[in-house]
């Protein structure tokens, strides 16, 4: 059952982000662009998901467990550190320079585009690459 659950949750997640127009770099390249065609969906994807995020993780902490699992998995840690600062920066450098993140990265793979694809295998060479050296840093 936590199978199907999990397929269904991500396929919501997939179809969200294609009909959002997350799934497209210009569209994330245009909210970047202030100075230029300023293009504000993406503004409206967060904002519609900080509301219902926000509404819902009021009503699901009151909960002593998760509906599929026996606890909840939050992070403990909430030291800001050179390895956050670090990975926030290439995050965000990468995003702005290939338009997507993983998520939309994943998605878009069923559109075929080499673009996206060498995205992807570059998404992977780099976790890689990250468990390699995180053990030196």
């Amino acid at each position: 059952m936590k199978i199907v659950i999990s397929f269904v949750v991500g396929l919501l997640f997939a179809l969200g982000l294609g009909i959002s127009g997350m799934t497209d770099t210009t569209v994330v390249k245009g909210f970047l662009d202030v100075t230029g065609a300023w293009n504000l969906n993406l503004l409206g994807v967060m904002a519609g998901a900080i509301l219902i995020h926000s509404v819902v993780y009021q009503v699901i902490k009151k909960k002593s467990s998760p509906l599929l699992d026996t606890k909840f998995y939050l992070p403990t840690n909430k030291v800001i550190d050179k390895k956050l600062i670090l990975g926030a920066a290439l995050f965000g450098l990468g995003w702005g320079w290939a338009g997507i993140c993983p998520g939309p990265g994943l998605v878009s793979l069923s559109s075929g585009r080499p673009e996206i694809f060498i995205f992807t295998s570059s998404l992977i060479v780099g976790m890689f690459l990250f468990k390699a050296v995180e053990k030196k840093i």
